[in-house]
């Protein structure tokens, strides 16, 4: 039987930013995969790089002997992802990846030793390349891949198969990764160790500038009892504190939703969790639900104040609706968090200080900045790939480090987000403030490459 070890290249110790967070989790589309190919009767090694080196890793890969090493990458992993497909080519590994970025940039992957991708929702795709010993000839009659083809250019089999019934499939194989290390971390930093859990897979929503590069714009839900079927095992298991529900959109189906909460009230379920929501799917019933069900905590991406820009941005939601909103949630306890970003196609002055306006009406609890990347595959690069510059080789950066030509330079936004703090500070300084508005309108004719 061909020897399959899977891993994701996410090394926490190189990882600086969540160094200062510490709230880690661990890769559950490795551990989905690896608990359905169990249940076919495969085995799949897990190397869960998070609490692992790369020193560690190599040494795993060198020992041997060689097999089939299937690799996770993202848009943050994509150096650490090439440089293990390195060493494993080198000492005798069939490379395949999977993941949201690998499809994205086939030709360069394959150019950089990569022997097959798997595109999408990997399970049914890498199930029927073990039964077929990995053979190149059978690979062309599998959905969902990429390889070289005849020609050295890249070969697609098409869409991949998706799975038809979630509650059909075994739960994420947590107990081959240590999640006791999860837990000590999270209790460690924040005085609560934290599980995390998917109800759904997939975004019916179609913002322009987020990925649907694995499931597409597909949105499968398990039932309530599957769901908390899984909840109450992790909770008699490993005794978190809280849940993270890491679905795109929890509150999408407000029936589900409700038969949900019934079916944890039945079971006296309680325990604190954090989701993310949109702004459209929140009302006084959901907040009040969420409530009941001891949500601490929902994030909502609102992007930005001003309603032009979420036009823009085919974000389908109001400035008012993300208002009220974090109105609901807050008038029933629950904290709330929120996504910002800045630098989207046509944003000026005027949209920032209406951004700045709309935070300092809904208080979130915490907050966070990015400026706008484009991400492959999304209509957001194809609108601005004309004007792409890559700031380092491909092989050593990300989607976030492309530069839009035209746009305001960093330091802009750097004095944007001065503003927006300066604004939202406990005890707001004048002085500082004007200063940053100062700084604000000074960089505002700087621009990118």
């Amino acid at each position: 039987m061909t020897r399959l070890l899977l891993t994701h290249g996410y090394f926490l110790e190189e990882d600086i930013k969540e160094q200062q967070t510490m709230k880690p989790y661990p890769p559950l589309g490795l551990l989905y995969l690896s608990s359905h190919l169990r249940s076919r009767g495969f085995d799949a090694e897990i190397y869960d790089s998070t609490f692992g080196s790369r020193q560690e890793l190599f040494r795993l890969l060198d020992q041997g002997p060689p097999g089939v090493l299937g690799i996770y990458g993202n848009l943050m992993t994509r150096a650490n992802v090439l440089g293990i497909a390195e060493r494993a080519r080198a000492t005798g590994w069939l490379v395949m990846l999977g993941g949201p970025e690998p499809s994205n940039y086939p030709s360069e992957y394959l150019s950089a030793g990569t022997d097959l991708i798997v595109v999408g929702e990997g399970e049914l795709a890498v199930e029927r390349l073990l039964r077929s010993q990995f053979d190149p000839t059978a690979w062309r009659s599998i959905p969902g891949l990429i390889f070289r083809g005849g020609d050295g250019a890249p070969h697609r089999t098409g869409a991949a198969e998706l799975l038809t019934n979630l509650d059909a499939q075994p739960w994420p194989d947590r107990e081959r990764v240590d999640i006791g290390q999860y837990l000590k971390i999270w209790r460690s930093h924040h005085g609560m160790g934290s599980i995390s859990v998917i109800t759904a897979r997939g975004c019916p929503y179609r913002c322009d500038w987020c990925s649907h590069s694995v499931y597409g714009h597909t949105h499968r839900r398990r039932s309530p009892k599957a769901v908390v079927d899984e909840i109450e095992w992790a909770i008699q298991r490993y005794s978190p504190e809280m849940l993270w529900i890491a679905d795109d959109v929890f509150t999408i189906h407000h029936g589900w939703l409700a038969e949900y909460a019934t079916e944890m009230k039945r079971r006296g379920i309680r325990i604190p969790f954090e989701c993310i929501t949109r702004a459209d799917r929140m009302n006084d019933a959901i907040a009040a639900l969420l409530a009941e069900l001891a949500c601490m905590r929902v994030w909502i991406g609102s992007e930005s104040g001003s309603q032009r820009i979420l036009d823009a941005m085919q974000r389908g939601v109001t400035v008012e609706q993300v208002q009220k909103a974090v109105a609901l949630a807050k008038q029933n306890g629950i904290q709330t968090g929120m996504f910002l970003m800045w630098g989207y196609e046509g944003e000026d002055i005027s949209d920032i200080e209406a951004t700045v306006e709309h935070m300092k009406k809904c208080r979130p609890d915490v907050f966070f900045t990015t400026v706008s990347y484009p991400i492959k595959g999304t209509p957001y690069f194809d609108k601005v790939s004309q004007r792409l510059v890559s700031i380092r080789p491909w092989t050593q950066s990300t989607d976030r480090d492309f530069a839009v030509i035209g746009r305001h330079s960093r330091a802009f936004y750097r004095q944007a987000d001065e503003l927006l703090r300066s604004e939202m500070a406990a005890k707001p300084d004048v002085v500082a403030i004007q200063a940053a508005r100062q700084a604000l309108q000074l960089s505002r004719h700087e621009v990118e490459a």
